[in-house]
């Protein structure tokens, strides 16, 4: 079976969905979204189309090689997006030529469904209840929120106790709360930050610091026993390897459409599992993403937590449904989602209705933040 074609189409809200079919008319979808860069992923792939086009669809993981290997540069968020939509492709289109869900073909399933959660925002106490109960209602029981979009280097006392007044409105719903760092807060207001935040028994807090700053993550993780979890802008095993080495980090997050696909987040679920380290796949993205990291989640015994993007801001109008044929699959009850049934990644694309959305595609940006001093702010 012979890869024929392989597309790319930009989607709306920011997703870049990948098409892959074979001579004998199999095809596979895939989502190689990289937030704020999609043309960028979209021009890696013509050197993909050179390389690929007449290769067996089945070699998924000397595809994976090659591609990873064999252009010399290797790694980094673009080159590791298109490789991870080509191979989430590849293996749908894999399991629905035999017959087959993806987690059959890596092993079967270890569970029936994974715990799931979702962001939400909001500045003030009152803002994040409501925002809270409103998960709540949609099947979920845990969330996660952003520590704070206020403190830079040196915060005040009001401040973090802002932080904690909005981290219990949230538990006050009946939510267990994760809550994001974005790398925005500097070491000297973390370790604060960090150490008061202890005792409200966090489910984890998330980035901290910067991955690049791994010195100062193993500082705070020595300080509290809250878990540390990162992992969204890492790419591959070699990137997470110094983490898991340190035992810095509780649980990581890498995201199945930036590093390396289904094949090499799972090799890093594994890997996690050596050090006894926990996996909840980041996931702000698309029905396709999704859908494949709960293909990681049926397979892999380390999986804990599953992020979705169920109606935050920047996916408004344009939700995990727009065009999805089954949307059931990717619906959470009871604060899990199911691991789908179906054959491939187990998600129905809508083919004509994501033709028509590239017709017009998508131009989407990060928004750039700043602090009230006028200095940028990250994420």
């Amino acid at each position: 079976m012979k890869i024929q074609r392989i597309e790319t189409f930009m989607v709306p809200p920011r997703w870049l969905f990948v098409r892959v079919e074979a001579g004998d008319g199999a095809v596979g979808w895939g989502e190689a979204s990289l937030e704020g860069h999609a043309e960028a992923v979209a021009g890696a792939f013509e050197a993909i189309r050179d390389r690929f086009i007449g290769h067996d669809a089945f070699a998924i993981e000397d595809i994976w090689q090659i591609c990873y290997r064999g252009g010399f540069y290797r790694g980094g968020p673009v080159l590791m997006s298109a490789l991870s939509g080509l191979d989430q492709a590849l293996w749908d289109l894999k399991g629905k030529a035999l017959g087959l869900p993806v987690w059959q073909m890596l092993g079967g399933k270890v569970r029936d469904k994974v715990r799931a959660y979702a962001w939400i925002g909001g500045d003030k106490p009152h803002e994040i209840g409501e925002a809270a109960a409103g998960r709540r209602a949609q099947g979920f029981s845990a969330i996660k929120m952003n520590a704070t979009a206020e403190l830079d280097f040196l915060g005040t006392p009001k401040l973090l106790d802002d932080v904690a007044k909005r981290v219990q409105a949230a538990q006050a719903e009946g939510m267990d709360v994760g809550l994001d760092f974005h790398g925005r807060v500097h070491k000297p207001m973390a370790k604060q930050l960090a150490k008061l935040l202890e005792p409200l028994g966090l489910l984890f807090i998330e980035e901290p610091l910067l991955s690049e700053n791994p010195e100062g993550i193993a500082q705070i993780s020595r300080l509290v026993s809250t878990p540390i979890a990162l992992g969204e802008r890492l790419y591959s095993r070699w990137d997470f390897k110094p983490f898991l080495s340190s035992g810095a980090v509780d649980i990581i997050q890498p995201d199945l459409s930036h590093a390396g696909g289904i094949s090499e987040c799972r090799r890093i679920a594994a890997m996690a599992e050596t050090f006894d380290v926990a996996v909840a796949p980041h996931c702000p993205l698309g029905p396709l993403a999704l859908a494949s990291c709960l293909q990681l989640a049926a397979t892999a015994p380390n999986v804990v937590l599953q992020e979705m993007s169920l109606g935050i801001h920047y996916n408004v109008g344009h939700d995990l449904t727009s065009f999805v044929t089954n949307p059931e699959v990717l619906t959470p009850a009871d604060g899990f989602l199911p691991i789908p049934q179906g054959n491939g990644l187990g998600v129905g694309i809508d083919e004509a209705a994501v033709r028509e959305a590239h017709r017009d595609p998508h131009r989407w940006r990060n928004p750039v933040w700043r602090y009230r001093d006028g200095s940028f702010a990250e994420w």
